[in-house]
């Protein structure tokens, strides 16, 4: 610490010692130079309790100008020219201070009190003073060097923010990648078809693919086929599970009026009278009733123009582009569709399990207890399951059918459509009949199963987002059913994969063939490995 240097006498206000004495002080330090005897001085307490007051400046007499200071003369031509004075009998008695002008100081130099702080040093000087050392010279070294010591804590500092804020970033979702073949082609050349000769014909697997087409594919009528349409809306407005009943509908008087109309296909019926929505669906599918067709229509949308439409809006949903309804039954001419058609619209209906049990229906008997027998001949027979017949003199012989066929142990459903199938000398409908059996037993027999891989065998990984890959296992052997030169597809389904897991987990399914559809094999995949979540060091390395 620093301490002020101590005073050897008391230090002195000059400025309050000149207004209290006036130019007595003065007086006494020129007679002390001249060799006058020493006046008694002041004692301390006499010189600080007199009081000498100011003038009044108001006074007009005080209104002089300050007398000028006069220089000061060197003592040797004081004393050549004073002249010599009797000796002084005795002491002078002491005279009373002078009240007059105090003559005024000169200055050089900034104004300055000993409270007026001076200006601050800089730090290097201050630290000089205190350590007693100057400060050292300025060398690259040595800027480097206090470089270093002002950036390594904020450099340190915000590597640490940096450190906590990756830490604490959320961990980017993993996903299931598939590194299997994403593809499989069956072994053998293409199969032989048998295609009708004359109108159109369209036959697929339902899940696995597409065996073709044969005939211009251009919009013809299809009669009652149109009733396929009807159920299919029917069912998706108002589903019916597994062997419900489903609501009551009641018979209105056109329904009963139409049950007589001649030449078309209807089920009596009588006003006033309910029946189930699933005996109506046997009526349409099973007798193609006409009339309760149009009654179904009715119920569903006030009106058959309304439902029509409908049907229509179905067919633009399911991709059906070269179809157009105008009725409901199909009896009109307008109504319109093809093969190919038939069979997307044939392969959604079949997912319903109510259109399947009444479509594989031999017979049925009607709330009067009258038996009717389903016009498709063909079903309960090597395995045929549906689906609807449709036959007038102008639109010809129609169906559209499925049949199962089971291969490796799965059963695959086979759809298909024959439209427009001439008399060949038994009638339209049994000309659509032979036509669409030899499709039915040309795909039955063409069907093989196949393995694409085996248990165990790594099919794809999960990816954590951070660099880790952790194997994904197929739980069974994955077998495909197809035929001769059909390549079929293998894609992923991700289940909702977490960040850590034990081997053994499910993340996903392995699906051969369309994915859209139920016939299409699906294998669960699970961890090979533990899924681990990411370490500190891959969270604090990841970048994005």
């Amino acid at each position: 610490m620093f301490k002020a240097p101590r005073l050897d006498k008391p230090a002195v206000d000059q400025p309050t010692t000149m207004l209290k004495l006036g130019d007595a002080a003065s007086a006494a330090r020129k007679a002390g130079e001249k060799g006058d005897a020493p006046a008694r001085s002041e004692s301390d307490a006499e010189r600080t309790s007199k009081f000498v007051a100011l003038r009044n400046p108001d006074d007009p007499a005080n209104r002089k100008p300050p007398r000028p200071p006069q220089a000061p003369q060197a003592p040797q031509a004081a004393q050549a020219t004073e002249a010599p004075k009797a000796p002084s009998p005795g002491p002078k008695p002491p005279q009373a201070p002078r009240t007059g002008v105090t003559a005024a100081r000169p200055h050089v130099g900034p104004d300055r009190t000993t409270q007026q702080p001076l200006p601050p040093k800089p730090p290097l000087d201050l630290l000089a003073e205190l350590t007693n050392t100057p400060p050292p010279p300025e060398t690259p070294l040595r800027t480097t060097v206090r470089r270093v010591k002002i950036w390594t804590p904020l450099v340190a500092l915000l590597v640490i923010v940096l450190g906590v804020v990756q830490a604490m970033r959320p961990l980017p979702a993993p996903t299931l990648d598939l590194t299997a073949q994403d593809s499989f082609t069956f072994d053998g050349g293409k199969p032989q078809i048998p295609w009708p000769e004359s109108g159109q014909a369209a036959l697929d697997v339902q899940g696995i693919g597409s065996f073709g087409s044969s005939g211009d594919q251009k919009p013809v009528p299809i009669a009652s086929v149109a009733k396929v349409m009807t159920a299919y809306v029917i069912l998706r407005d108002h589903p019916l599970k597994s062997g419900a009943e489903g609501p009551k509908i009641k018979i209105d008087q056109a329904a009963e009026e139409q049950s007589d109309a001649g030449d078309e296909s209807t089920v009596n019926v009588y006003a006033g009278d309910s029946i189930s929505q699933r005996e109506a669906l046997k009526a349409v599918l099973i007798a193609s009733a006409n009339n309760v067709a149009r009654l179904l229509a009715r119920w569903d949308a006030g009106s058959e123009k309304a439902f029509v439409e409908k049907m229509n809006a179905a067919a633009k949903d399911l991709g059906m582009t070269n179809t157009t309804y105008t009725d409901p039954s199909g009896l009109n001419n307008t109504t319109v569709s093809t093969a190919v058609d038939q069979v997307k619209l044939a392969k959604a209906a079949m997912k319903s399990p109510a259109f399947r049990e009444v479509a594989a229906m031999m017979s049925y008997n009607d709330y009067k207890g009258v038996n009717h027998g389903n016009w498709n001949h063909l079903v309960g027979h090597n395995g045929v399951v549906g689906i609807k017949t449709g036959t007038t003199t102008s639109a010809l012989g129609n169906l559209v059918f499925a049949a199962k066929k089971e291969v490796g142990g799965e059963t695959r459903t086979i759809v298909g459509a024959v439209v427009r199938q001439p008399d060949v000398g038994g009638g339209i409908l049994d000309a659509a009949l032979d036509a669409s059996d030899e499709l039915i037993r040309a795909a039955q027999d063409t069907l093989q199963s196949s393995t694409i891989l085996k248990k165990g065998s790594v099919v794809g990984y999960v990816d954590d987002g951070l660099g880790g890959r952790t194997p994904v296992v197929a739980t069974k052997d994955v077998k495909a059913v197809g035929w001769g030169g059909l390549t079929v597809k293998l894609t992923f389904d991700a289940d909702e994969v977490p960040h850590a897991a034990k081997a053994g987990t499910k993340v996903g399914t392995l699906t051969v063939g369309d994915g859209g559809t139920s016939g299409a094999v699906k294998v669960p995949v699970a961890l090979r490995d533990d899924l681990v979540e990411p370490g500190l060091s891959d969270k604090l390395t990841r970048l994005g």
